[in-house]
């Protein structure tokens, strides 16, 4: 999408705007929304769903309207989204246009430790490279010498607070049906906690991403017997996220690799207490005990533990709820963008 006035403050933005197709929003969406809201104006690409169409669109876009925008945007994962990233970044070194990198994905680390190469040489031709990850910035450290972190960010005005002093047993998931985020293991959770707790339930919500994992959700709480406590609902739109889970008492959070986690933070935003897996991000980010319960991966045991000690452990539930809404406050976009703006108008 191209906006439609020229601009000495004009940023083009490659990366996932496929919430209109694919149901899930990427964080160039918000940055888009909140630059455009301060003046600067947009090139994003791209939309499209087919991954070589979307390749195509990246290099189209970034060749036709070199003459529009000032710097670029590239947001980077591991696999063969790094392969694009590499691609754009250098028709961008041809027609001498800055960019900056953004890197994401909680794999992306061990993607590096495989093509070193590969990383060295793109990380180096940027003119900035962020994260939104404390856990990657530490990981990429040695190959650019500054990895600025910038996180991601919400509209905290959008999450209406409420304390949760004396939750009950309604667990809520956010995030996309695929194994990176191990939606099976929530049911296995659900599974365990029903034993004492027959009218627990569990609502997950999120995008289909055809891996088979929500297939596998679905046969699990049947052989499980808990299919009946299962509420399944498939991609919402953004502004409906704050009243979902609000409409929960617990936050699961069962991923396998985090770069960040915006649907936690979402979580924190309203109250929900947060019952978390430790990986990648997350123990950077979030303080066992004091803002949330950090778990193992993999392990619905300690994850069911977890829960039970926020319905039955006196305080606990509303010292979690208490501080989690005060740490997301300070991701506000209110004091992200302005970072933002700094570091475009430099490059």
């Amino acid at each position: 999408m191209v906006s439609d006035q020229f601009s000495d403050r004009c940023v083009l933005l490659i990366g996932n705007f496929l919430s209109h197709t694919a149901g899930s929003r990427g964080v160039s969406e918000d940055l888009s929304e909140q630059l455009g809201r301060h003046g600067w104006h947009t090139i994003t690409c791209s939309s499209k769903p087919n991954r070589l169409l979307r390749l195509s669109d990246m290099l189209l876009t970034s060749i036709l309207h070199h003459s529009r925008y000032q710097v670029a945007h590239i947001d980077v994962f591991s696999g063969r989204a790094f392969l694009w990233a590499d691609i754009i970044s250098r028709v961008l070194r041809i027609l001498k246009k800055p960019f900056i990198l953004t890197l994401h994905g909680g794999n992306l680390n061990n993607f590096a430790q495989q093509y070193p190469g590969n990383v060295q040489r793109l990380l180096t031709s940027a003119k900035a490279v962020t994260t939104p990850s404390l856990f990657l910035q530490n990981s990429f450290s040695s190959i650019k010498n500054v990895v600025q972190y910038l996180p991601n960010a919400i509209e905290i005005a959008h999450y209406p607070f409420k304390l949760r002093s004396q939750p009950g047993p309604r667990l809520i998931w956010l995030r996309a049906f695929h194994s990176i985020y191990n939606p099976a293991l929530a049911v296995e959770v659900l599974a365990l906690l029903h034993r004492e707790l027959p009218l627990v339930s569990l609502t997950m919500i999120g995008p289909d991403k055809k891996d088979g994992s929500l297939q596998a959700v679905k046969r699990l709480a049947v052989e499980l017997g808990v299919e009946r406590n299962l509420h399944l609902f498939g991609a919402i739109p953004k502004p409906d996220v704050p009243a979902r889970l609000d409409e929960g008492d617990i936050f699961l959070n069962t991923t396998r690799y985090e770069s960040f986690g915006v649907a936690v933070m979402e979580a924190a935003a309203v109250g929900l207490p947060i019952v978390t897996t430790n990986v990648g991000e997350l123990p950077y980010l979030w303080k066992d005990g004091q803002d949330a319960l950090l778990v193992p991966p993999d392990d619905a045991e300690a994850m069911a533990k977890a829960v039970q000690r926020i319905l039955t452990e006196p305080g606990l539930a509303e010292r979690l709820s208490y501080n989690a809404r005060q740490k997301a406050e300070r991701y506000d976009w209110s004091v992200i963008l302005p970072q933002w703006e700094s570091l475009l108008t430099e490059a």
